[in-house]
């Protein structure tokens, strides 16, 4: 089970990873230069609330950047690493292997709901998280970190000590912060609309406005 949480509601989330490929020399030719090749790459490490769980295929928020940066002629590379159930521990141990391989410039982090919804300790979220940033930012690229919340049965303290670490992670480190992934979306008044029929993962009418939440934390870093 994944999860990307948010207040108001017990959501959890699933995510299905994608990544890039690579072109196959033929004939004994030289290979054609593989899609996106030379381009800056922008990595997204995350769990469900990035991988179209439930939606139809290219309209995801991940997928709507890429149409963004199309249509803005921004000439990058979006390379989907978000996996279903994935925690800050997980994304921390394959961050390393991600970043040799596609050698980003900018990483988005959306990570830490499902180490709520086990209840796992937030100073084990808050230093994982931190960890990933310092990684990234050692391969020289530039940060994101997207946050989230849980469900108020977790607790007002817990809540408000899980939302709090984003920020403190992203103060620490230097990274840009978007403060809540789902703001718009969650605690909206018309916030049943808005998800899917398990009342867990957003609808594709959502998916614009957690986009628009990212982009102008986004949109900064990619110069």
């Amino acid at each position: 089970m994944a999860a990307a949480v948010v207040a108001a509601a017990p959501w959890a989330s699933y995510a299905q990873g994608t990544g890039g490929a690579a072109a196959a020399a033929t004939g004994g030719k030289p290979s054609a230069p593989a899609a996106g090749a030379g381009k800056p790459k922008l990595l997204i490490v995350g769990d469900s609330l990035s991988a179209e769980y439930g939606l139809p295929r290219g309209s995801g928020w991940v997928a709507l950047l890429e149409k963004r940066l199309a249509s803005q002629r921004l000439d990058w590379q979006v390379v989907n690493a978000s996996i279903s159930g994935d925690t800050t521990s997980g994304g921390r141990s394959r961050l390393p292997a991600l970043l040799a391989q596609h050698k980003p410039r900018v990483v988005v982090i959306e990570l830490g709901g499902n180490d709520a919804l086990r209840g796992l300790p937030l100073k084990m979220t808050e230093d994982n998280l931190a960890a990933m940033a310092r990684a990234a930012k050692a391969a020289g690229a530039r940060v994101l970190i997207a946050g989230i919340a849980v469900p108020p049965n977790y607790g007002r303290s817990y809540n408000e000590g899980l939302m709090a670490l984003f920020g403190t992670v992203a103060k620490n480190e230097g990274t840009a912060l978007v403060p809540f992934l789902l703001a718009g979306v969650a605690d909206a008044p018309n916030a049943d609309e808005l998800f899917q029929p398990d009342r867990i993962h957003p609808r594709a009418e959502a998916q614009p406005r957690m986009l628009d939440n990212v982009w102008p934390a986004l949109r900064a870093l990619l110069r």
